[in-house]
């Protein structure tokens, strides 16, 4: 019987465990734990200019936002014109793509935990809508870079990045032949090009209109369902057999 007693409470346990999941709620209205990210989202009336659609609710203080706009801030010392001069219509895109990662709270469903020096968590496979990359590639393609990966790889040893030895300078098309290759490359992955559109609710926006809301809410929402009841069919086989292992022992 001792046996059986054993049995019983390994079941107990495991029941417990699976029985007591929860839906992944906290996917959703979250701030990233990264080097410049507030603990939770909250309102910030003075949001600086492309960081402003986030201001009812965002992860990024008024400073970080300031700081977005700016050319080898303190955030990250980013020098966007190391293959000289960017084209504005082209940095205009990298500074709604460092408003989204900094003051988005509709990211949830892409955090992953990361092992690096300044920071836990980064995002990873984001649906970016099709039509967002698109633009972004066609408002860059003729601008210059020395690299298609800018997360790693640079020469820091003035303070900001700059392209290593033995790289060159070409035209964006060159490295990023493709939307895609740009979206999908550029920071490691942080992005995966959707075959969804705006509006469709599948994607997120990193342009949106504050006055007709935050389309980003309800698509961080329909991913973190899908990912709940993901989790609980594969967690069903499980359940099963432990229904019929407690049939078993109490015959």
């Amino acid at each position: 019987m001792a046996w059986k007693t054993t049995w019983l409470l390994f079941l107990v346990v495991g029941a417990a465990a699976i029985w007591t999941a929860r839906p992944r709620t906290e996917l959703l209205n979250v701030c990233m734990n990264a080097k410049h990210h507030k603990e939770k989202p909250g309102p910030e009336d003075k949001l600086h200019e492309q960081c402003s659609p986030w201001k009812k609710n965002a992860c990024c203080s008024v400073n970080t936002s300031r700081e977005a706009h700016k050319d080898i801030s303190y955030l990250y010392r980013f020098n966007w014109d190391h293959c000289g001069k960017m084209e504005p219509a082209c940095k205009r895109h990298f500074i709604q793509d460092t408003c989204l990662y900094e003051c988005s709270p509709n990211l949830g469903p892409w955090i992953q935990e990361v092992n690096q020096s300044w920071r836990k968590e980064r995002v990873l496979n984001v649906p970016l809508c099709k039509e967002d990359c698109q633009i972004w590639w066609e408002d860059c393609r003729t601008s210059y870079t020395c690299k298609a990966n800018w997360h790693k790889g640079w020469n820091w040893t003035s303070g900001y990045n700059q392209c290593p030895v033995r790289t060159a300078c070409h035209r964006f098309d060159f490295y990023f032949p493709t939307s895609a290759a740009l979206c999908n490359e550029i920071w490691s992955h942080s992005y995966k090009v959707s075959n969804y559109g705006r509006g469709s609710g599948r994607c997120i926006q990193m342009w949106f209109d504050p006055a007709q809301g935050n389309p980003n809410k309800e698509v961080a929402r329909f991913y973190a369902e899908t990912m709940s009841g993901a989790g609980l069919r594969e967690a069903w086989p499980l359940r099963f057999g432990l229904v019929l292992m407690l049939l078993w022992l109490l015959n």
